[in-house]
């Protein structure tokens, strides 16, 4: 009986399909990450491991899983926490999860623009104090109608995220190592060349590019300055992306209006006084944090490893570049 392993308990019908396909599954019984001599030890012997984004899988984790390791199936649709060049050279797959969670992600990041444009955060505070009530000037927020709305990388999710800002009345720009023309037509977009042209002419910056060393902190200081002192800048897609500390000197400093984040550098903490900005709303990487979403990813990354361990190839594979 093949041993698949599952680094913490997932929500939804995943557990119950390998169970019922007749494997033996073993699931962590403690509702965090798990330290790192705990997941050593944790997988040891198993032919297939469910993963999640905060598991390191490198050389280590694989000797530690020993011979029999034949698939790693990340429950996520990013995949920077894999040795992917690792994996390879020993023949284990590396599966994700994308395209399930495109809604839930793309509708967590509309709702973050929303709560950062319209102060939701800071007017919730002084309601709950009872400090507050109508007045002329209290709380002004910004329209989104009209503004320019800049998608930093058009895959799914940023794709998604332009369309829920052409229907809000948004302009759309983008920017993305390749350009897509058939969605410029579908939704009016604009491509520009550079980052630095989009961030230049953008009222709200969403960023939705993969962790590469080309992306680490893709969006630092220089790059904070070339935004409009009126932009919002929008990140849920990996920490890394943005430098943390220099996005408090910007927003502590007026360079940009305010910023909201979902993922951090070092989750879970933030860079020093981040977290006491009043122009910041911060999220615990909920992104993808939907019934259905978070279900539907336990279940492709059920269907992968049962397609591997039965010799079949996986739905959504990952490979070395």
């Amino acid at each position: 009986m093949a041993k698949v392993v599952i680094t913490r308990k997932i929500p939804g019908n995943g557990i119950k399909m390998l169970q019922d396909a007749g494997y033996e599954v073993v699931v962590s019984p403690h509702d965090r990450v798990l330290e790192r001599q705990q997941l050593l030890n944790f997988i040891q012997g198993a032919d297939g491991v469910l993963c999640m984004l905060t598991d390191k899988v490198d050389e280590e984790f694989i000797n530690a899983a020993g011979p029999n390791l034949k698939i790693v199936a990340n429950f996520a649709v990013g995949f920077d926490n894999l040795d992917l060049t690792a994996l390879s050279s020993r023949s284990i797959v590396a599966t994700n999860t994308p395209e399930v969670l495109t809604e839930a992600v793309a509708e967590h990041t509309f709702a973050l623009i929303m709560a950062i444009s319209r102060r939701i955060v800071e007017a919730d505070k002084l309601a709950r104090r009872e400090e507050a009530a109508f007045g002329p000037e209290v709380l002004l927020g910004t329209e989104l109608k009209g503004k320019t709305l800049g998608v930093l990388g058009l895959g799914r999710i940023g794709s998604r995220v332009a369309e829920m800002g052409k229907a809000m009345g948004m302009n759309v720009i983008y920017y993305d190592v390749k350009r897509n023309e058939e969605f410029e037509t579908k939704i009016e977009a604009v491509f520009k060349a550079t980052p630095e042209e989009l961030l230049s002419t953008s009222d709200v910056v969403s960023v939705h590019v993969p962790l590469l060393d080309s992306t680490r902190h893709l969006i630092n200081a220089e790059r904070l300055k070339m935004m409009k002192k009126t932009a919002y800048l929008i990140n849920t897609s990996r920490g890394p992306v943005v430098d943390e500390v220099a996005l408090v000197d910007a927003l502590k400093s007026g360079v940009i209006k305010g910023a909201t984040l979902d993922v951090g550098e070092t989750e879970p903490k933030w860079a020093g006084g981040l977290s006491d900005l009043p122009n910041v709303v911060l999220t615990p990487h909920i992104a993808s944090a939907t019934v259905e979403a978070r279900s539907a990813m336990g279940e492709l990354a059920a269907k992968n490893i049962m397609a591997v361990l039965s010799g079949q190839s996986p739905l959504t594979p990952v490979q070395s570049k």
